[in-house]
């Protein structure tokens, strides 16, 4: 299994019964969701003071009626045929669910069925999971010399969950994943990256909603073939308002757990399966890290929060050892678990989780979980060592019949090398955005420099890596001046692009880029100008028969 660890996470430590005894509390400081409306769940006892403002998928579906339309049928109507007569389900039906083999509630579903009853809900508020002392009791001494029954949170026991905050996850073409996989493909090693899409409704499930993928974002990350560690990010604020001014939210994270198996037929192993597991507890983990940074804002809620939106696609072998992928979330029981630092990983079962035992430094309630025996009984057990399947949620992962392009795609041009990505022919500098931008200069047939195209400037700006490196690179100050072409990205408007390349930091900016020359070539295949001597690795120039550094023969 894949070992993925943040910088600021220790490695897990094992005592004598097999359960890991150490962990750091480091994974669960807050960085912030970066979504307008949402507030931190680190305190879930604090109400929030200001109103909450709710996603726009949320507000719409909300107001949706939800009923389900289904055929007459002539043996249960009284009425005469000519008689239109409504026959309508509720969205929570269980034959309709069971029938279009969907296998969990969606989120809206659940809310309708929580306050369908007479009371409309009265008694059924949306709290979250607490695993943490409250604070401020005066009746004893702090704890651990001190506990009552007010301050002290109650037993949890861990249920799947019926319903899930997102339905699918959809990637708006293969495009996507393919560039992701790239780095894969040249190293073996595994990768990171994190979603930027938007959530949209899911008319294949009632009241249903869609997270749809239009970039991926690889951050700064030391990888291995079985291990991934993620290092500090300076631009993740940038990277999330350049996404937001392009209409776009972070919606979850991406990783690869991909083994060769035959490099002739391009097979990879099938290492996740029911004999194994579908996500460690460390990736769970990460998982509801994740979750927790991302909050789904919920006015049914006390808190101003109920649950996360955030979702885990994990790429990996199929049953015939192809690649493919398969998404997830964690309950919100295993997001408190997280939260309140109470879950940990095991070390060499990567199925099972523990939960820890109280001590001088932190209490933690009884944590119970039920399964049936081989005698048919339902048997409670302590969750020391925990099954992680009773933390998951499956979310279905797809690509659309006909592509769906929030970046212009142009057929036959080269796409701008990938952040954070320290290979040869991958890395972001002036060089490669003359190469990237040539391609749609009036100069690209002859390799020369030349000014953007206007009637390709949209085609040549409609890429997210580029735009996040011309908003981060200091050479040119470009970041305060792009809203018009982030604009003109998102509605892809041709004469807004066409404005915004006359403006004078972006013709300062292209006089830069015109001195790099041919020095600005591409370097995704083998260098055609230039080649390495053998024996010392100087780099000569092709003209050259002889290095020019030992003397020795090309």
């Amino acid at each position: 299994m894949l070992y993925v660890v943040r910088t600021d996470q220790a490695a897990p430590r094992q005592d004598s019964q097999g359960a890991v005894e150490k962990f750091s509390n480091a994974i669960h400081s807050s960085e912030g969701s970066g979504r307008k409306g949402a507030r931190s769940p680190a305190s879930p006892a604090a109400k929030s003071p200001a109103p909450v403002v709710e996603d726009e998928v949320d507000v719409f579906l909300s107001k949706q009626p939800g009923l389900i339309d289904r055929p007459r049928d002539e043996k249960l109507l009284l009425s005469p045929s000519h008689i239109h007569t409504r026959v309508c389900r509720h969205p929570y039906d269980e034959n309709y669910l069971r029938e279009h083999s969907i296998k969990h509630l969606s989120f809206h579903s659940y809310l309708r069925k929580m306050t369908g009853g007479l009371d409309k809900g009265k008694f059924a508020g949306l709290e979250n999971v607490s695993c943490q002392l409250r604070p401020g009791c005066r009746d004893h001494a702090p704890w651990p010399r001190g506990i009552c029954t007010k301050c002290q949170p109650s037993a949890v026991t861990l249920n799947r969950q019926a319903y899930r905050h997102v339905d699918m996850v959809m990637f708006e073409n293969p495009s996507i994943v393919e560039h992701f996989l790239d780095y894969w493909r040249e190293t073996m090693h595994q990768r990171v990256g994190f979603l930027y899409g938007r959530y949209q409704p899911h008319k294949d499930v009632p009241l249903g909603i869609r997270a749809t993928v239009a970039a991926i974002y690889e951050p700064p990350q030391e990888s291995t073939v079985n291990s991934i560690q993620l290092l500090p990010d300076d631009k993740k604020q940038l990277v999330d308002e350049l996404a937001s001014r392009l209409g776009l939210v972070r919606v979850g994270w991406i990783f690869t757990d991909l083994i060769p198996e035959d490099l002739q037929k391009g097979t990879v192993k099938h290492l996740r399966n029911i004999e194994s597991c579908f996500l460690s507890a460390q990736e769970c983990i990460m998982a509801g890290h994740f979750q927790n940074e991302h909050p789904n804002p919920c006015k049914l809620s006390p808190d101003g929060y109920f649950g996360s939106k955030f979702v885990t696609v994990c790429v990996t072998g199929d049953s015939e050892h192809r690649v493919h992928m398969e998404g997830y979330q964690v309950s919100n029981q295993c997001m408190a678990l997280v939260r309140d630092n109470c879950l940990v990983p095991t070390r060499d079962a990567p199925e099972l989780g523990y939960v820890r035992e109280s001590s001088n430094a932190q209490y933690v309630p009884d944590v119970f979980y039920k399964y049936t025996d081989s005698y048919g009984n339902e048997v409670t057990q302590m969750a020391r060592p925990l099954p992680i399947e009773y933390l998951l949620v499956d979310v279905p992962v797809s690509t659309p019949m006909e592509p769906l392009y929030t970046f212009c795609a142009t057929p036959g041009k080269r796409r701008f090398p990938v952040e954070n990505r320290l290979l040869e022919g991958h890395i972001q500098d002036l060089a490669a955005v003359a190469a990237h931008i040539a391609q749609f200069t009036s100069g690209a047939a002859n390799g020369a420099g030349g000014a953007t195209s206007a009637d390709a400037a949209l085609e040549a700006f409609s890429d997210f890596h580029l735009l996040l490196y011309l908003a981060s690179q200091d050479i040119v100050p470009l970041k305060e001046t792009m809203a018009p072409l982030l604009e003109a990205v998102r509605t892809q408007n041709r004469e807004m692009a066409k404005q915004w390349i006359s403006n004078d930091q972006w013709q300062t900016f292209e006089q830069i880029l015109a001195s790099q020359g041919t020095s600005g070539e591409h370097r995704d295949g083998p260098q055609a100008a230039s080649w390495t001597c053998q024996h010392c690795t100087f780099l000569n120039a092709v003209s050259s028969n002889a290095c020019e550094m030992c003397g020795l023969p090309q």
